[in-house]
């Protein structure tokens, strides 16, 4: 028993523990096997570094794919200027002399010296009234004016010598007085026969022809129209009056006066006449200006525009009016800042100025750039692909009026 029992046990050990253990060799033979080359690890980093390059730009990809295009847009700059303050009426135009040509003898017409509708000047021999009477008349007013100036002479003589009485002088004094302003007023007669015109102007229809018999109760016989200058009749409300007496004996009040349809270039005149009271029902003054008009393009009643400059503004600020956009808040501007995305600038926008530019009284300074034409695909921040503006010269010149 004791026997089989070492041998048992020796059994045990020798299938625990083999006489010739391979495990120590089989470990280096492992390790020696799993060694992995320095290429396999320059292979992995490379692999790692394109994949990650690739991760990123297809990262950047969708982020370039979520932001919008730039929008394009139209820019001007801000720039500033001298420009008028004014205010803008409907007037009509006047003769700055009418004048209706009347007979001042009575006669009948034998000549007439004029085209109807024809330009005259000061002097122009118009009519021609027959003077044959008056000149009769004048021939012997002058006969007897030499009569009684050689009676006179006589009288002094014997008034000297003291042989005639002093009534019998007095009398021969008056006498020679008398013809002598007959014959006066017989030379004026018939200078009336010719008449001339007045002025220069132009002259009108003419209401009388050869033959007629005319006087001093007749009818004007032409009326003659003195055109340059010529005045601008407008009213100003009486809500901008105080704007006006503000201004009024100021070195800058003018009167401009041009067409509605552009034909003329605009003519710049002087204040002449404003009224010193309000009209009834209309609430308005009536205001005149004297405007030059060398080629008569301006008629009388003609209907014109008027622009009343009152003052001019320094330096004011300017943008194309199309800048300028009107919102809930207000009116605004989409300013360019550097880097070509916009801002939303609340804006004082003033009076509209030719060449289609509104003055932009507070919000934007001078030189800085604004959006004038794609407002409506832009919000605050959005990038632009900005264009410079080109401004209709046309639709400018029309705005202006």
């Amino acid at each position: 028993m004791k026997v089989n029992a070492s041998v048992s046990d020796q059994k045990v050990m020798d299938y625990a523990v083999p006489k010739h253990s391979t495990r120590p060799e089989t470990k280096r033979a492992r390790t020696a096997n799993q060694r992995i080359p320095k290429w396999a690890y320059l292979l992995f980093i490379l692999l790692a570094g394109f994949v990650t390059y690739r991760i990123n730009q297809h990262r950047a990809t969708e982020v370039k794919a979520a932001q919008p295009a730039p929008r394009p847009a139209t820019v001007a700059k801000a720039i500033a200027k001298d420009v008028p303050l004014y205010l803008d009426e409907i007037g009509t135009c006047a003769a700055y002399e009418t004048v209706q040509v009347q007979a001042q003898v009575s006669g009948v017409i034998i000549g007439r010296h004029f085209q109807d509708g024809s330009e005259v000047k000061k002097g122009d021999l118009l009519f021609t009234i027959d003077p044959r009477p008056f000149q009769a008349v004048l021939d012997q007013a002058k006969a007897q004016a030499a009569l009684d100036q050689v009676t006179l002479k006589r009288q002094q003589d014997l008034r000297a010598r003291k042989v005639i009485a002093q009534q019998d002088y007095d009398i021969a004094v008056a006498n020679a007085q008398k013809s002598q302003g007959a014959a006066e007023a017989a030379q004026v007669n018939l200078d009336f026969c010719y008449i001339k015109s007045p002025i220069n102007g132009r002259i009108g229809l003419r209401n009388f022809d050869v033959g007629n018999l005319v006087g001093p109760s007749s009818s004007a016989l032409v009326t003659i129209q003195g055109l340059d200058p010529i005045y601008t009749d407008f009213t100003v409300a009486q809500n901008d009056l105080p704007l006006v007496r503000k201004y009024l004996g100021g070195p800058n009040l003018k009167v401009q006066t041009y067409l509605a349809d552009g034909s003329i270039t605009p003519r710049l005149g002087d204040l002449y006449f404003i009224d010193k009271a309000v009209q009834p029902g209309s609430g308005t003054v009536k205001v005149r200006g004297v405007t030059p008009n060398p080629d008569r393009a301006l008629w009388p009643s003609e209907f014109v525009l008027v622009r009343f400059v009152l003052d001019t503004l320094k330096d004011a600020t300017l943008v194309p009016s199309q800048a300028v956009q009107i919102s809930q808040a207000g009116p605004f501007v989409f300013v360019v800042k550097s880097d070509n995305t916009v801002e939303l600038r609340p804006v004082t926008p003033g009076q509209r100025q030719e060449g289609d530019l509104t003055v932009i009284e507070n919000g934007v300074k001078p030189d800085e750039t604004v959006v004038v034409t794609g407002q409506l695909a832009l919000s605050p921040g959005a990038k632009i692909a900005p264009q410079p503006y080109a401004p209709d010269s046309s639709a400018a010149s029309k705005s202006a009026m």
